[in-house]
Protein backbone atom coordinates (compact mmCIF):
# COMPACT_ATOMS: atom_id res chain seq x y z
CA UNK A 1 0.00 0.00 0.00
CA UNK A 2 2.87 2.37 0.85
CA UNK A 3 4.52 1.52 -2.47
CA UNK A 4 1.31 2.33 -4.37
CA UNK A 5 0.91 5.58 -2.49
CA UNK A 6 4.49 6.45 -3.29
CA UNK A 7 3.96 5.77 -6.98
CA UNK A 8 0.90 8.03 -7.04
CA UNK A 9 2.82 10.80 -5.34
CA UNK A 10 5.59 10.44 -7.88
CA UNK A 11 3.15 10.63 -10.82
CA UNK A 12 1.34 13.66 -9.40
CA UNK A 13 4.63 15.41 -8.72
CA UNK A 14 5.85 14.67 -12.23
CA UNK A 15 2.66 16.01 -13.82
CA UNK A 16 2.86 19.09 -11.61
CA UNK A 17 6.42 19.75 -12.75
CA UNK A 18 5.11 19.63 -16.37
CA UNK A 19 2.04 21.76 -15.57
CA UNK A 20 2.82 24.39 -18.20
CA UNK A 21 2.89 21.72 -20.88
CA UNK A 22 -0.47 20.36 -19.64
CA UNK A 23 -1.99 23.86 -19.64
CA UNK A 24 -0.69 24.61 -23.13
CA UNK A 25 -2.09 21.33 -24.52
CA UNK A 26 -5.44 21.99 -22.80
CA UNK A 27 -5.62 25.50 -24.28
CA UNK A 28 -4.77 24.21 -27.74
CA UNK A 29 -7.36 21.44 -27.64
CA UNK A 30 -10.03 23.77 -26.28
CA UNK A 31 -9.42 26.45 -28.90
CA UNK A 32 -9.52 23.92 -31.74
CA UNK A 33 -12.59 22.09 -30.42
CA UNK A 34 -14.53 25.23 -29.56
CA UNK A 35 -13.78 26.66 -32.97
CA UNK A 36 -15.16 23.54 -34.66
CA UNK A 37 -18.32 23.68 -32.53
CA UNK A 38 -18.75 27.37 -33.29
CA UNK A 39 -18.58 26.66 -37.04
CA UNK A 40 -21.39 24.09 -36.87
CA UNK A 41 -24.60 25.86 -38.01
CA UNK A 42 -27.64 25.70 -35.76
CA UNK A 43 -30.51 23.56 -36.96
CA UNK A 44 -33.97 24.31 -35.57
CA UNK A 45 -36.79 21.78 -35.49
CA UNK A 46 -40.55 22.44 -35.41
CA UNK A 47 -43.24 19.83 -34.79
CA UNK A 48 -47.00 19.55 -35.19
CA UNK A 49 -49.42 16.78 -34.31
CA UNK A 50 -52.45 16.25 -36.55
CA UNK A 51 -55.40 13.89 -36.50
CA UNK A 52 -56.31 12.42 -39.88
CA UNK A 53 -59.05 9.83 -40.30
CA UNK A 54 -61.18 8.97 -43.33
CA UNK A 55 -64.89 9.02 -42.61
CA UNK A 56 -66.32 5.56 -42.03
CA UNK A 57 -69.89 6.63 -42.89
CA UNK A 58 -69.47 5.17 -46.37
CA UNK A 59 -67.54 2.14 -47.66
CA UNK A 60 -64.19 2.47 -49.36
CA UNK A 61 -63.82 3.98 -52.80
CA UNK A 62 -64.27 1.95 -55.96
CA UNK A 63 -61.68 -0.72 -56.42
CA UNK A 64 -59.90 0.14 -53.14
CA UNK A 65 -59.85 -1.73 -49.88
CA UNK A 66 -59.51 -0.11 -46.49
CA UNK A 67 -55.92 0.89 -45.91
CA UNK A 68 -54.02 -0.49 -42.97
CA UNK A 69 -51.87 1.64 -40.66
CA UNK A 70 -48.73 1.38 -42.80
CA UNK A 71 -50.54 2.37 -45.98
CA UNK A 72 -52.07 5.38 -44.22
CA UNK A 73 -48.61 6.58 -43.21
CA UNK A 74 -47.19 6.08 -46.69
CA UNK A 75 -50.13 7.85 -48.31
CA UNK A 76 -49.95 10.81 -45.93
CA UNK A 77 -46.19 11.18 -46.38
CA UNK A 78 -46.46 11.00 -50.18
CA UNK A 79 -49.16 13.64 -50.13
CA UNK A 80 -47.26 15.97 -47.83
CA UNK A 81 -43.89 15.79 -49.58
CA UNK A 82 -45.15 15.79 -53.15
CA UNK A 83 -43.29 18.18 -55.43
CA UNK A 84 -46.30 20.44 -55.85
CA UNK A 85 -46.78 20.80 -52.11
CA UNK A 86 -43.09 21.44 -51.46
CA UNK A 87 -42.99 24.11 -54.16
CA UNK A 88 -45.92 25.83 -52.45
CA UNK A 89 -44.07 25.64 -49.13
CA UNK A 90 -40.94 27.20 -50.61
CA UNK A 91 -42.97 30.05 -52.13
CA UNK A 92 -44.80 30.73 -48.85
CA UNK A 93 -41.75 30.81 -46.53
CA UNK A 94 -38.43 32.62 -46.26
CA UNK A 95 -36.90 29.87 -48.40
CA UNK A 96 -38.22 31.83 -51.37
CA UNK A 97 -35.38 34.32 -50.83
CA UNK A 98 -32.91 31.56 -51.73
CA UNK A 99 -34.59 30.92 -55.10
CA UNK A 100 -33.37 32.79 -58.17
CA UNK A 101 -34.06 30.21 -60.88
CA UNK A 102 -35.83 26.94 -61.52
CA UNK A 103 -32.62 25.11 -60.62
CA UNK A 104 -32.53 26.81 -57.23
CA UNK A 105 -36.19 25.92 -56.69
CA UNK A 106 -35.50 22.24 -57.46
CA UNK A 107 -32.55 22.27 -55.05
CA UNK A 108 -34.66 23.81 -52.28
CA UNK A 109 -37.42 21.26 -52.87
CA UNK A 110 -34.94 18.37 -52.68
CA UNK A 111 -33.37 19.72 -49.46
CA UNK A 112 -36.80 20.36 -47.96
CA UNK A 113 -37.94 16.80 -48.73
CA UNK A 114 -34.99 15.44 -46.74
CA UNK A 115 -35.74 17.67 -43.75
CA UNK A 116 -39.39 16.56 -43.34
CA UNK A 117 -40.35 13.53 -41.30
CA UNK A 118 -43.82 12.04 -40.72
CA UNK A 119 -44.29 9.65 -37.80
CA UNK A 120 -47.43 7.64 -37.01
CA UNK A 121 -48.77 7.63 -33.47
CA UNK A 122 -51.70 5.76 -31.91
CA UNK A 123 -55.34 6.69 -32.58
CA UNK A 124 -54.86 8.07 -36.13
CA UNK A 125 -52.47 10.79 -34.94
CA UNK A 126 -49.47 11.77 -37.05
CA UNK A 127 -46.47 13.92 -36.08
CA UNK A 128 -45.01 16.17 -38.77
CA UNK A 129 -41.45 17.39 -38.14
CA UNK A 130 -39.42 19.86 -40.20
CA UNK A 131 -35.86 21.16 -39.63
CA UNK A 132 -34.22 24.32 -40.92
CA UNK A 133 -30.50 25.02 -40.92
CA UNK A 134 -29.91 27.33 -43.86
CA UNK A 135 -26.39 28.77 -43.62
CA UNK A 136 -27.45 32.17 -44.91
CA UNK A 137 -30.17 32.60 -42.28
CA UNK A 138 -29.84 33.82 -38.74
CA UNK A 139 -30.86 31.65 -35.83
CA UNK A 140 -34.17 33.47 -35.44
CA UNK A 141 -34.86 33.21 -39.16
CA UNK A 142 -34.11 29.47 -39.17
CA UNK A 143 -36.43 28.97 -36.20
CA UNK A 144 -39.24 30.88 -37.93
CA UNK A 145 -38.64 28.96 -41.16
CA UNK A 146 -38.95 25.57 -39.43
CA UNK A 147 -42.33 26.50 -37.93
CA UNK A 148 -43.51 28.10 -41.18
CA UNK A 149 -42.60 24.97 -43.18
CA UNK A 150 -44.74 22.74 -40.95
CA UNK A 151 -47.68 25.15 -41.07
CA UNK A 152 -47.41 25.51 -44.86
CA UNK A 153 -47.35 21.71 -45.22
CA UNK A 154 -50.57 21.39 -43.23
CA UNK A 155 -52.28 24.15 -45.26
CA UNK A 156 -51.22 22.63 -48.57
CA UNK A 157 -52.39 19.19 -47.46
CA UNK A 158 -55.85 20.50 -46.59
CA UNK A 159 -56.17 22.35 -49.90
CA UNK A 160 -55.00 19.43 -52.02
CA UNK A 161 -57.17 16.92 -50.16
CA UNK A 162 -60.35 18.95 -50.68
CA UNK A 163 -59.65 19.68 -54.35
CA UNK A 164 -58.16 16.26 -55.10
CA UNK A 165 -61.13 14.35 -53.72
CA UNK A 166 -63.58 16.21 -55.94
CA UNK A 167 -61.43 15.85 -59.05
CA UNK A 168 -60.73 12.18 -58.41
CA UNK A 169 -64.41 11.47 -57.77
CA UNK A 170 -65.41 13.10 -61.07
CA UNK A 171 -62.78 11.22 -63.06
CA UNK A 172 -63.68 7.92 -61.40
CA UNK A 173 -67.40 8.43 -62.08
CA UNK A 174 -66.74 9.13 -65.76
CA UNK A 175 -64.54 6.05 -66.02
CA UNK A 176 -67.16 3.87 -64.31
CA UNK A 177 -69.91 5.15 -66.61
CA UNK A 178 -67.87 4.23 -69.69
CA UNK A 179 -67.05 0.82 -68.26
CA UNK A 180 -70.68 0.18 -67.39
CA UNK A 181 -71.78 0.95 -70.96
CA UNK A 182 -69.19 -1.42 -72.39
CA UNK A 183 -69.94 -4.20 -69.89
CA UNK A 184 -73.68 -3.78 -70.44
CA UNK A 185 -73.25 -4.36 -74.18
CA UNK A 186 -71.05 -7.42 -73.55
CA UNK A 187 -73.58 -8.75 -71.03
CA UNK A 188 -76.44 -8.30 -73.48
CA UNK A 189 -74.55 -10.23 -76.17
CA UNK A 190 -73.65 -13.04 -73.75
CA UNK A 191 -77.24 -13.27 -72.57
CA UNK A 192 -78.51 -13.48 -76.16
CA UNK A 193 -76.06 -16.29 -76.96
CA UNK A 194 -77.16 -18.20 -73.89
CA UNK A 195 -80.86 -17.74 -74.76
CA UNK A 196 -80.25 -18.99 -78.30
CA UNK A 197 -78.43 -22.03 -76.98
CA UNK A 198 -81.15 -22.84 -74.46
CA UNK A 199 -83.84 -22.43 -77.10
CA UNK A 200 -82.02 -24.85 -79.38
CA UNK A 201 -81.07 -27.52 -76.87
CA UNK A 202 -82.77 -27.15 -73.49
CA UNK A 203 -85.89 -25.00 -73.83
CA UNK A 204 -88.23 -27.92 -73.25
CA UNK A 205 -86.72 -29.06 -69.97
CA UNK A 206 -87.68 -27.50 -66.63
CA UNK A 207 -85.37 -25.61 -64.30
CA UNK A 208 -82.25 -23.52 -64.90
CA UNK A 209 -78.57 -24.17 -65.23
CA UNK A 210 -76.57 -26.72 -67.14
CA UNK A 211 -77.79 -29.75 -69.08
CA UNK A 212 -77.02 -32.04 -66.15
CA UNK A 213 -78.95 -29.79 -63.77
CA UNK A 214 -81.98 -29.66 -66.06
CA UNK A 215 -81.89 -33.40 -66.66
CA UNK A 216 -81.82 -33.91 -62.91
CA UNK A 217 -84.74 -31.49 -62.51
CA UNK A 218 -86.70 -33.43 -65.18
CA UNK A 219 -86.02 -36.75 -63.43
CA UNK A 220 -87.13 -35.20 -60.14
CA UNK A 221 -90.34 -33.99 -61.75
CA UNK A 222 -91.02 -37.45 -63.29
CA UNK A 223 -90.57 -39.04 -59.87
CA UNK A 224 -93.00 -36.50 -58.42
CA UNK A 225 -95.50 -37.27 -61.21
CA UNK A 226 -95.21 -41.01 -60.49
CA UNK A 227 -95.96 -40.33 -56.83
CA UNK A 228 -99.05 -38.33 -57.82
CA UNK A 229 -100.15 -40.72 -60.58
CA UNK A 230 -100.46 -43.84 -58.41
CA UNK A 231 -102.99 -42.38 -55.93
CA UNK A 232 -104.84 -40.66 -58.79
CA UNK A 233 -105.32 -43.98 -60.58
CA UNK A 234 -106.42 -45.69 -57.35
CA UNK A 235 -108.95 -42.92 -56.68
CA UNK A 236 -110.22 -43.24 -60.26
CA UNK A 237 -110.77 -46.99 -59.85
CA UNK A 238 -112.64 -46.46 -56.58
CA UNK A 239 -114.85 -43.80 -58.15
CA UNK A 240 -115.66 -46.08 -61.07
CA UNK A 241 -116.64 -48.87 -58.65
CA UNK A 242 -118.94 -46.51 -56.76
CA UNK A 243 -120.46 -45.35 -60.03
CA UNK A 244 -121.15 -48.94 -61.11
CA UNK A 245 -122.88 -49.68 -57.80
CA UNK A 246 -125.10 -46.60 -57.96
CA UNK A 247 -128.41 -46.76 -59.96
CA UNK A 248 -128.94 -44.12 -62.59
CA UNK A 249 -132.55 -43.55 -61.41
CA UNK A 250 -134.21 -43.54 -58.06
CA UNK A 251 -137.63 -45.01 -56.99
CA UNK A 252 -140.70 -43.05 -58.01
CA UNK A 253 -143.70 -41.98 -55.89
CA UNK A 254 -145.31 -44.74 -53.87
CA UNK A 255 -142.06 -46.52 -53.25
CA UNK A 256 -142.02 -48.54 -56.42
CA UNK A 257 -138.74 -49.51 -57.70
CA UNK A 258 -139.26 -47.94 -61.06
CA UNK A 259 -140.38 -51.13 -62.94
CA UNK A 260 -138.15 -53.79 -64.39
CA UNK A 261 -135.56 -51.23 -65.50
CA UNK A 262 -135.18 -49.86 -62.00
CA UNK A 263 -134.93 -53.34 -60.53
CA UNK A 264 -132.23 -54.28 -63.03
CA UNK A 265 -130.29 -51.11 -62.10
CA UNK A 266 -130.54 -51.94 -58.40
CA UNK A 267 -129.40 -55.51 -59.02
CA UNK A 268 -126.48 -54.31 -61.08
CA UNK A 269 -125.48 -52.00 -58.21
CA UNK A 270 -125.51 -54.91 -55.81
CA UNK A 271 -123.52 -56.93 -58.30
CA UNK A 272 -120.86 -54.21 -58.50
CA UNK A 273 -120.53 -54.01 -54.73
CA UNK A 274 -120.12 -57.78 -54.48
CA UNK A 275 -117.43 -57.79 -57.16
CA UNK A 276 -115.68 -54.91 -55.39
CA UNK A 277 -115.40 -57.20 -52.39
CA UNK A 278 -113.55 -59.70 -54.53
CA UNK A 279 -116.34 -62.19 -55.23
CA UNK A 280 -116.17 -64.07 -58.50
CA UNK A 281 -118.94 -64.97 -60.95
CA UNK A 282 -119.09 -68.48 -59.46
CA UNK A 283 -120.32 -67.19 -56.09
CA UNK A 284 -123.94 -68.28 -55.43
CA UNK A 285 -125.14 -64.73 -54.68
CA UNK A 286 -123.66 -63.40 -57.91
CA UNK A 287 -125.20 -66.35 -59.85
CA UNK A 288 -128.61 -65.60 -58.26
CA UNK A 289 -128.39 -61.88 -59.09
CA UNK A 290 -127.43 -62.63 -62.67
CA UNK A 291 -130.42 -64.97 -62.99
CA UNK A 292 -132.78 -62.26 -61.68
CA UNK A 293 -131.35 -59.76 -64.14
CA UNK A 294 -131.86 -62.24 -66.97
CA UNK A 295 -135.54 -62.76 -65.99
CA UNK A 296 -136.18 -58.97 -65.77
CA UNK A 297 -134.59 -58.04 -69.13
CA UNK A 298 -137.64 -58.95 -71.26
CA UNK A 299 -139.91 -56.85 -69.03
CA UNK A 300 -137.47 -53.96 -69.15
CA UNK A 301 -137.38 -54.12 -72.94
CA UNK A 302 -141.18 -54.08 -72.98
CA UNK A 303 -141.22 -51.00 -70.71
CA UNK A 304 -138.83 -49.12 -72.94
CA UNK A 305 -140.89 -49.95 -76.05
CA UNK A 306 -144.15 -48.96 -74.36
CA UNK A 307 -142.76 -45.67 -72.93
CA UNK A 308 -143.69 -46.45 -69.33
CA UNK A 309 -141.75 -44.19 -66.93
CA UNK A 310 -138.85 -45.95 -65.23
CA UNK A 311 -138.27 -43.50 -62.32
CA UNK A 312 -136.52 -40.16 -61.59
CA UNK A 313 -132.73 -39.50 -62.26
CA UNK A 314 -130.46 -40.29 -59.31
CA UNK A 315 -128.41 -37.14 -58.25
CA UNK A 316 -125.76 -39.28 -56.55
CA UNK A 317 -125.19 -41.10 -59.82
CA UNK A 318 -124.68 -37.78 -61.64
CA UNK A 319 -122.24 -36.56 -58.97
CA UNK A 320 -120.22 -39.77 -59.18
CA UNK A 321 -120.05 -39.49 -62.97
CA UNK A 322 -118.62 -35.95 -62.63
CA UNK A 323 -116.07 -37.13 -60.08
CA UNK A 324 -115.01 -39.98 -62.35
CA UNK A 325 -114.59 -37.58 -65.28
CA UNK A 326 -112.47 -35.16 -63.17
CA UNK A 327 -110.17 -37.90 -61.90
CA UNK A 328 -109.82 -39.34 -65.37
CA UNK A 329 -108.68 -35.88 -66.58
CA UNK A 330 -106.14 -35.53 -63.73
CA UNK A 331 -104.66 -38.94 -64.37
CA UNK A 332 -104.51 -38.27 -68.10
CA UNK A 333 -102.75 -34.90 -67.55
CA UNK A 334 -100.14 -36.43 -65.25
CA UNK A 335 -99.52 -39.27 -67.67
CA UNK A 336 -99.22 -36.83 -70.60
CA UNK A 337 -96.72 -34.65 -68.70
CA UNK A 338 -94.66 -37.73 -67.80
CA UNK A 339 -94.62 -38.91 -71.41
CA UNK A 340 -93.63 -35.43 -72.62
CA UNK A 341 -90.71 -35.18 -70.15
CA UNK A 342 -89.51 -38.64 -71.07
CA UNK A 343 -89.70 -37.74 -74.75
CA UNK A 344 -87.78 -34.43 -74.21
CA UNK A 345 -85.10 -36.18 -72.18
CA UNK A 346 -84.71 -38.83 -74.84
CA UNK A 347 -84.46 -36.13 -77.51
CA UNK A 348 -81.83 -34.13 -75.54
CA UNK A 349 -79.84 -37.29 -74.81
CA UNK A 350 -79.86 -38.08 -78.53
CA UNK A 351 -78.57 -34.57 -79.29
CA UNK A 352 -75.83 -34.94 -76.71
CA UNK A 353 -74.75 -38.17 -78.32
CA UNK A 354 -74.77 -36.67 -81.80
CA UNK A 355 -73.14 -33.38 -80.66
CA UNK A 356 -70.69 -34.12 -77.81
CA UNK A 357 -69.55 -30.45 -77.54
CA UNK A 358 -72.94 -29.25 -76.32
CA UNK A 359 -72.06 -29.62 -72.64
CA UNK A 360 -68.74 -27.82 -73.04
CA UNK A 361 -70.38 -25.04 -75.04
CA UNK A 362 -73.05 -24.56 -72.41
CA UNK A 363 -70.44 -24.46 -69.62
CA UNK A 364 -68.46 -21.82 -71.51
CA UNK A 365 -71.55 -19.69 -72.18
CA UNK A 366 -72.66 -19.89 -68.55
CA UNK A 367 -69.18 -19.07 -67.30
CA UNK A 368 -68.83 -16.03 -69.55
CA UNK A 369 -72.30 -14.83 -68.63
CA UNK A 370 -71.73 -15.23 -64.88
CA UNK A 371 -68.38 -13.42 -65.01
CA UNK A 372 -69.79 -10.50 -66.98
CA UNK A 373 -72.82 -10.33 -64.72
CA UNK A 374 -70.72 -10.25 -61.56
CA UNK A 375 -68.42 -7.60 -62.99
CA UNK A 376 -71.33 -5.47 -64.10
CA UNK A 377 -73.01 -5.73 -60.69
CA UNK A 378 -69.74 -4.85 -58.91
CA UNK A 379 -69.12 -1.82 -61.13
CA UNK A 380 -72.70 -0.65 -60.69
CA UNK A 381 -72.41 -0.93 -56.92
CA UNK A 382 -69.07 0.91 -56.94
CA UNK A 383 -70.51 3.72 -59.03
CA UNK A 384 -73.46 4.22 -56.71
CA UNK A 385 -71.21 4.14 -53.66
CA UNK A 386 -68.80 6.64 -55.18
CA UNK A 387 -71.64 8.91 -56.26
CA UNK A 388 -73.08 8.80 -52.75
CA UNK A 389 -69.62 9.45 -51.29
CA UNK A 390 -69.16 12.42 -53.58
CA UNK A 391 -72.53 13.86 -52.58
CA UNK A 392 -71.76 13.43 -48.90
CA UNK A 393 -68.27 14.91 -49.31
CA UNK A 394 -69.73 18.03 -50.91
CA UNK A 395 -72.04 18.54 -47.92
CA UNK A 396 -70.01 17.14 -45.03
CA UNK A 397 -66.39 16.53 -44.11
CA UNK A 398 -65.54 13.11 -45.49
CA UNK A 399 -61.99 13.49 -44.19
CA UNK A 400 -61.75 14.15 -40.48
CA UNK A 401 -58.74 16.45 -40.08
CA UNK A 402 -57.78 18.36 -36.96
CA UNK A 403 -54.56 20.00 -35.81
CA UNK A 404 -53.89 18.84 -32.26
CA UNK A 405 -50.60 20.71 -31.63
CA UNK A 406 -49.79 23.62 -33.93
CA UNK A 407 -46.14 24.24 -34.83
CA UNK A 408 -44.39 26.63 -32.46
CA UNK A 409 -41.23 28.62 -33.15
CA UNK A 410 -38.39 26.66 -31.48
CA UNK A 411 -36.13 28.53 -29.05
CA UNK A 412 -33.46 25.85 -28.69
CA UNK A 413 -31.61 24.44 -31.70
CA UNK A 414 -32.11 20.76 -32.32
CA UNK A 415 -28.46 20.39 -33.32
CA UNK A 416 -25.76 20.92 -32.21
CA UNK A 417 -26.07 20.74 -28.42
CA UNK A 418 -23.40 23.37 -27.82
CA UNK A 419 -23.45 23.44 -24.01
CA UNK A 420 -22.83 19.70 -23.95
CA UNK A 421 -20.15 19.88 -26.64
CA UNK A 422 -18.34 22.80 -24.92
CA UNK A 423 -18.28 20.93 -21.62
CA UNK A 424 -17.07 17.70 -23.19
CA UNK A 425 -14.31 19.53 -25.09
CA UNK A 426 -13.14 21.24 -21.87
CA UNK A 427 -12.97 17.94 -19.99
CA UNK A 428 -11.27 16.19 -22.90
CA UNK A 429 -8.71 19.02 -23.21
CA UNK A 430 -7.84 18.83 -19.50
CA UNK A 431 -7.42 15.09 -19.86
CA UNK A 432 -5.21 15.57 -22.93
CA UNK A 433 -3.03 18.08 -21.06
CA UNK A 434 -2.59 15.74 -18.09
CA UNK A 435 -1.82 12.91 -20.48
CA UNK A 436 0.83 14.97 -22.29
CA UNK A 437 2.47 15.90 -18.97
CA UNK A 438 2.48 12.26 -17.89
CA UNK A 439 4.13 11.16 -21.14
CA UNK A 440 6.77 13.86 -20.74
CA UNK A 441 7.61 12.63 -17.23
CA UNK A 442 8.00 9.09 -18.50
CA UNK A 443 10.55 9.94 -21.17
CA UNK A 444 12.78 12.23 -19.06
CA UNK A 445 16.21 10.94 -17.78
CA UNK A 446 15.97 12.17 -14.16
CA UNK A 447 15.04 10.07 -11.13
CA UNK A 448 12.40 11.36 -8.76
CA UNK A 449 13.59 9.36 -5.66
CA UNK A 450 16.67 7.55 -4.32
CA UNK A 451 14.82 4.26 -4.37
CA UNK A 452 14.03 4.65 -8.05
CA UNK A 453 17.69 5.34 -8.81
CA UNK A 454 18.85 2.33 -6.81
CA UNK A 455 16.19 0.13 -8.44
CA UNK A 456 17.12 1.07 -12.00
CA UNK A 457 20.92 1.02 -11.60
CA UNK A 458 21.26 -1.92 -9.20
CA UNK A 459 23.91 0.01 -7.22
CA UNK A 460 23.69 1.15 -3.63
CA UNK A 461 23.00 4.85 -3.20
CA UNK A 462 25.23 6.33 -0.51
CA UNK A 463 23.45 9.70 -0.15
CA UNK A 464 21.78 12.66 -1.82
CA UNK A 465 22.15 16.42 -1.94
CA UNK A 466 19.03 18.43 -1.19
CA UNK A 467 18.07 21.48 -3.24
CA UNK A 468 18.60 24.76 -1.51
CA UNK A 469 15.83 27.22 -2.38
CA UNK A 470 16.66 30.85 -1.88
CA UNK A 471 14.22 33.67 -1.21
CA UNK A 472 14.53 34.94 -4.73
CA UNK A 473 13.75 31.48 -6.06
CA UNK A 474 10.70 31.27 -3.85
CA UNK A 475 9.48 34.65 -5.11
CA UNK A 476 9.96 33.57 -8.72
CA UNK A 477 8.12 30.32 -8.04
CA UNK A 478 5.18 32.15 -6.50
CA UNK A 479 5.08 34.43 -9.52
CA UNK A 480 4.97 31.44 -11.86
CA UNK A 481 2.15 29.93 -9.77
CA UNK A 482 0.17 33.15 -10.15
CA UNK A 483 0.74 33.06 -13.90
CA UNK A 484 -0.37 29.42 -14.01
CA UNK A 485 -3.49 30.12 -11.98
CA UNK A 486 -4.27 33.07 -14.24
CA UNK A 487 -3.88 30.96 -17.37
CA UNK A 488 -6.05 28.20 -15.89
CA UNK A 489 -8.65 30.72 -14.75
CA UNK A 490 -8.62 32.26 -18.22
CA UNK A 491 -9.43 28.82 -19.67
CA UNK A 492 -12.36 28.44 -17.27
CA UNK A 493 -13.47 32.00 -17.99
CA UNK A 494 -13.41 31.35 -21.72
CA UNK A 495 -15.64 28.32 -21.16
CA UNK A 496 -18.09 30.33 -19.05
CA UNK A 497 -18.07 33.16 -21.61
CA UNK A 498 -18.90 30.76 -24.43
CA UNK A 499 -21.73 29.26 -22.37
CA UNK A 500 -23.09 32.73 -21.65
CA UNK A 501 -22.96 33.68 -25.33
CA UNK A 502 -24.80 30.48 -26.26
CA UNK A 503 -27.66 31.10 -23.83
CA UNK A 504 -27.81 34.76 -24.84
CA UNK A 505 -28.25 33.72 -28.48
CA UNK A 506 -31.05 31.39 -27.46
CA UNK A 507 -32.79 34.21 -25.66
CA UNK A 508 -32.60 36.38 -28.75
CA UNK A 509 -34.34 33.63 -30.76
CA UNK A 510 -37.15 33.43 -28.22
Amino acid sequence: MDSLYEQVRILVHGVWRQRWLALAVAWGFCLAGWLVVALIPNTYEAKARIYVHASDVLPSAAGQASNDRGNDLVLLRQTLISSDNLEKVVRRTDLNTQVASDKDLAAQVAALRQSIKVTAQPDDVFEVTATSGVSGFSNAQNARTAAAVVQALIDAFVEDTAAGDRAQAGQTLAFLDDELKRREENLREAEQRRVDFETKFMGVLPGEGSIEQRMAAARTEIASIDQQLAPAQSALAAARSQLAATPATSAGPGGEGGGATGQIAALQGQLGQLRARGWTDKHPDIISINAQIARLKPAADQERRSGVPTGTPNPLYASLRGMVAEREAQAAALLARKNQLQSDMAQLSARQSSEPGVVAEQARLNRDYDVLKDQYAKLLQDREQLRLRSDVSSKTDAMKFRVIDRPAIPTVPATPNRPLFLTLILLASIGAGVGAAFVRTQIQTTFPTLGRLEQLTGLPVLGSVSEVVTAAARTAERQRLRWFAGAGGALAGAYLLLMAVEFWQRSTVA
